[in-house]
């Protein structure tokens, strides 16, 4: 998904004498983007406002492409270990489509390095407008929505274990299920805003532009529904969470024997997803509120709170990308399968490293 102003032309697109910007009038609210991945131009009738920077042209390609490098090795092993486990429980079936979301997710990262560093033309920028900003969204709101259904277990395994809606929520075909259909719905949701962008190039580049009438109106149905896909995983987990939290703690008052280390094991499971939920995606979506009003009330923001505001922005959007980075510390805390795994690769992958070399100085294992 994208912005519904005028493309920010990098100085590489262009020869010199027409780095005047360019004017365009402003959108009507309808068109105005809630999602806005591209950097753009704001512009004003009398005075046009250039809301890219040193920070939005060169310093946030570098730390996406850093990003890009450490969740490459973190998803890859992650996914390495995950698919050569069965899916044994709901929560592993969960976690097996985070590494998916996760993935598809770091693969329209190095697109928009390459376009943000003004690289690529607009070919690329209309390749980042149709295509890899969808999905990157659509990674997005899905992890979002794996990560609130990973709560609702934990919820009705630990708190309400005796129920029927626990030992229905456990069976792996219906987690499966509800994988399916968090996939399907978001498809459903999401693909129309590529298949929709498909008017001719514009004069002065906007992805908004490129859509049809009909892209516009989905482009804003689709942006409203991930929002409240946001805000409703948000209540849903941090309701499920402190309901976790008071009931392991009563457990604890009750046994108070024995059990203060695995006390501490429970919080580390329960709250590390709630912290990385937290830490990536908040900032972003309260920053979307006074942003949207900047863009909808013009005459109420001057242009350098508007500049400020897209900076927050961009800085908050880079805080969901990371999450990519962040999700492995999920599994490693909430998953035994996947912990075990991993403890046991790095201890033979140490014993390897342990070996004697013998004559040439080739170790054992590779003789």
């Amino acid at each position: 998904m994208s912005g519904g102003n005028s493309y920010s032309v990098h100085p590489r697109d262009k020869p010199s004498h027409s780095l005047v910007p360019v004017s365009k009038s402003t959108p009507p609210s309808s068109e105005i983007s809630y999602m806005d991945y591209i950097n753009t131009t704001q512009m004003e009738p009398k005075n046009s406002t250039n809301v890219s920077s040193v920070f939005t042209h060169q310093v946030l390609p570098v730390l996406y492409a850093i990003i890009c490098a450490c969740a490459f090795i973190l998803n890859g092993l992650a996914a390495w270990i995950f698919f050569r486990v069965p899916s044994s429980s709901a929560l592993v079936v969960y976690l097996k489509n985070m590494v998916v979301a996760d993935v598809l997710m770091l693969f329209t990262y190095p697109w928009r390095v390459v376009s943000d560093l003004g690289y690529g033309g607009l070919q690329l920028k209309l390749i980042v407008c149709r295509y890899t900003a969808v999905l990157f969204y659509l990674s997005m709101y899905t992890g979002i929505t794996f990560m609130s259904l990973i709560s609702l277990e934990r919820y009705f395994k630990i708190v309400r274990s005796t129920s029927g809606a626990s030992s229905f929520l456990q069976r792996v075909p219906v987690a499966k299920a509800l994988a399916l259909l968090t996939w399907g719905v978001m498809m459903f949701f999401m693909l129309p805003n590529a298949i929709l962008t498909n008017q001719p190039m514009p004069k002065v580049f906007s992805c908004m532009a490129l859509k049809s009438n009909l892209g516009r109106r989905w482009h804003e149905i689709s942006a409203h529904f991930n929002v409240g896909i946001f805000w409703v995983a948000f209540l849903l987990m941090v309701f499920c969470y402190t309901s976790i939290a008071c009931h392991v703690y009563r457990s604890y008052r009750r046994v108070q024997r024995g059990s203060s280390e695995a006390g501490r094991r429970s919080n580390r499971s329960i709250f590390s997803l709630l912290a990385v939920f937290v830490f990536c995606f908040v900032p972003y979506h309260v920053c979307r509120v006074p942003y949207t009003l900047s863009q909808r009330h013009k005459d109420g923001f001057s242009n350098h709170n508007r500049f400020m505001l897209f900076q927050v922005k961009e800085a908050t959007l880079f805080l969901t990308a990371l999450n990519v980075c962040l999700d492995p510390v999920i599994y490693f805390f909430m998953c035994r399968t996947f912990r075990e795994s991993l403890l046991q690769k790095m201890s033979s992958v140490n014993r390897e490293n342990r070996r004697p070399s013998i004559g040439t100085g080739l170790s054992i294992s590779n003789l």
